[in-house]
């Protein structure tokens, strides 16, 4: 059988962001109330304010709430929000309260408007974003159309972890495989047992290029990843069967064990810190 061409999930930045994961988050939802089916439209949701900022990109927003924080979400963050959507005739589109709770998914899982929009918020902070069809589902059929509006709190924000100092190169203490691959365990685990090719395992990861610019990480996400060991890149393939469970390595892959220059896919030579957390026998 061939080799699948992906292992990560890169999400796509056209899934609707009225379907989101949900997250049975509980606290307190901070100085805005939830949404409900009969949210009122605000008074300029047909089109944003005189005082709304105006984006580079065409996006507008209002920072209806601050909340005093000062760090802000990457696009490679996974948020936790509370959001409502209307269109520009006032319709009530979605809310995130319709689904039991707050919305939990990564930015690059949603639309590029919303994404951009979240990424100016700091957690506690509540905005109207007012996203243009270009940002939003530029026609797409059975989508919303038109200029789009939410109202959202981001309570919360999960980011990949910062590049290591060694990112560009293998360092020399490395320990280097016929293949190519290098590797340095950074915690080691525990017992003899190691995954086999037909292995299914459970791990949590994040990937960088060389250049230090990190392009998936299940960290972010908080959902480790689950997949048997052969259907991965072969250097995560290879790399794998070296761990023990509970161990934490840090993998250099060259693109020939990763991608191969697959249009779409991450380029280069990838550095992966993988910990794995569980191997399971093979699936029947």
């Amino acid at each position: 059988m061939a080799r699948p061409t992906l292992f990560v999930r890169l999400f796509a930045t056209t899934l609707a962001i009225a379907a989101p994961a949900v997250a049975s988050a509980g606290g307190d939802r901070g100085t805005v109330a939830p949404a409900e089916a009969s949210a009122p439209a605000p008074a300029d949701v047909s089109a944003p304010p005189s005082d709304a900022i105006v984006t580079s990109s065409g996006l507008a927003y209002r920072v209806l709430v601050a909340g005093g924080r000062t760090d802000h979400p990457t696009a490679l963050s996974t948020a936790t929000l509370d959001f409502t959507l209307w269109s520009t005739d006032g319709t009530l589109l979605d809310a995130s309260s319709l689904h039991g709770g707050a919305a939990t998914f990564p930015l690059k899982a949603v639309i590029p408007g919303f994404a951009e929009g979240v990424q100016l918020l700091a957690p506690g902070d509540t905005a109207r974003l007012w996203v243009p069809e270009a940002l939003a589902y530029r026609g797409a059929e059975g989508k919303p159309a038109g200029m789009l509006v939410f109202d959202v709190t981001l309570r919360d924000f999960t980011s990949p972890p910062a590049a290591p100092a060694d990112v560009a190169a293998a360092p020399e203490n490395a320990t280097r495989t016929p293949s190519g691959l290098a590797y340095v365990v950074l915690e080691p685990g525990r017992g003899t047992k190691h995954p086999k090719p037909t292995s299914t395992v459970t791990v949590h990861y994040t990937g960088w290029l060389t250049d230090g610019s990190s392009f998936d990480s299940s960290i972010s996400r908080g959902k480790p990843l689950q997949a048997r060991a052969d259907r991965l890149i072969a250097g995560w393939t290879e790399g794998l069967q070296t761990m023990v469970v509970g161990e934490t390595t840090r993998f250099w892959i060259p693109e020939a064990l990763a991608y191969q220059g697959r249009p779409g896919m991450p380029p280069g030579m990838l550095v992966f810190d993988v910990t794995l957390l569980a191997i399971e026998g093979r699936r029947r």
